[in-house]
């Protein structure tokens, strides 16, 4: 494919390279896959400046696609590793970055697989997330991967709207949930802005947004474990408009042994998950056993 002569993009892909791109490998985005290829120069340099990716950056994304964001990562970035579960995308990649960015090819690794089974990763230990990532997935590829490499120290991912608002809701907002707590497990998380419609293709029907996420210095500090705690906020927000005394109740072994946990951990039976910080589940952990 011939390299874009338009300015703007540079390197990066535009509308009519990525649908020429896309006709080439007879490539049709897919629902299945929340496929929604961005083909708007900027946006992905915006994208690649609010994850303040840096020259010595290792650089994992999830779903790269026909290579959008890819190319403006490698602009930057001291090495990006893509992370692609598509046969046709994947077998592609690597020939679209040595053709439209030759000097930084060597920096560029394909690893043809699903996130969510991805244990390593080749090179360096990656330093900074950076994805668009589909919605019916966004959740367990970005906690998965923040708990497989502790390396992660920046993310930033672009997800549906609602998906964003839910993952960066403090205690009390009515979409604060299992994500928005296991989020804060690992990173401090906000939402970073907001993307339109009309940058992708095709164009979806609904808002994306960017979620900034920095890794803690020091994780919660807690006895209890990352499971054991995340056991307990499973529980609490799967029946999210009883108290906890009743949601906590099958986690605990009763609402008694529940009710003893929250007490011995200085929060009123009588709340709901919604009300809690990680902090505070991380002490219900820690006290389940003193409701036995």
């Amino acid at each position: 494919m011939s390299k874009s002569t338009t300015d703007e993009s540079g390197p990066l892909l535009g509308p009519a390279d990525i649908r020429e791109l896309a006709a080439t490998l007879g490539v049709r985005p897919t629902k299945q896959r929340g496929q929604n290829f961005v083909i708007d120069a900027n946006t992905v340099r915006r994208i690649v400046r609010t994850a303040d990716v840096r020259p010595d950056d290792v650089v994992v994304e999830i779903g790269p696609g026909l290579g959008s964001l890819t190319l403006g990562l490698l602009e930057v970035a001291d090495r990006v590793t893509a992370v692609e579960i598509d046969d046709v995308l994947a077998g592609a990649l690597p020939a679209t970055v040595a053709a439209r960015l030759p000097e930084r090819a060597d920096r560029f690794t394909l690893v043809h697989s699903d996130a969510m089974h991805v244990t390593e990763l080749p090179g360096p230990a990656p330093t900074a997330l950076v994805a668009n990532l589909p919605y019916n997935v966004a959740v367990p590829v970005l906690l998965h991967m923040l708990a497989t490499f502790p390396s992660i120290d920046r993310t930033l991912v672009m997800v549906q709207s609602e998906v964003a608002d839910r993952l960066a809701a403090r205690p009390g907002n009515k979409v604060y949930g299992v994500p928005s707590v296991k989020a804060n497990w690992y990173a401090e998380v906000k939402r970073a802005g907001a993307i339109g419609r009309n940058v992708f293709w095709p164009a979806p029907n609904v808002d994306s947004g960017l979620v900034s996420l920095v890794r803690r210095e020091r994780p919660v500090e807690t006895s209890a474990s990352r499971d054991e705690v995340f056991a307990a906020v499973d529980a609490a927000f799967a029946q999210r408009r009883k108290t906890l005394r009743a949601a906590l109740s099958g986690w605990a072994g009763s609402a008694a042994a529940a009710e003893a946990a929250l007490v011995a951990a200085g929060i009123s039976p009588q709340a709901r998950g919604e009300a809690l910080t990680v902090e505070e589940f991380a002490r219900i952990a820690e006290n389940r056993e003193a409701g036995k």
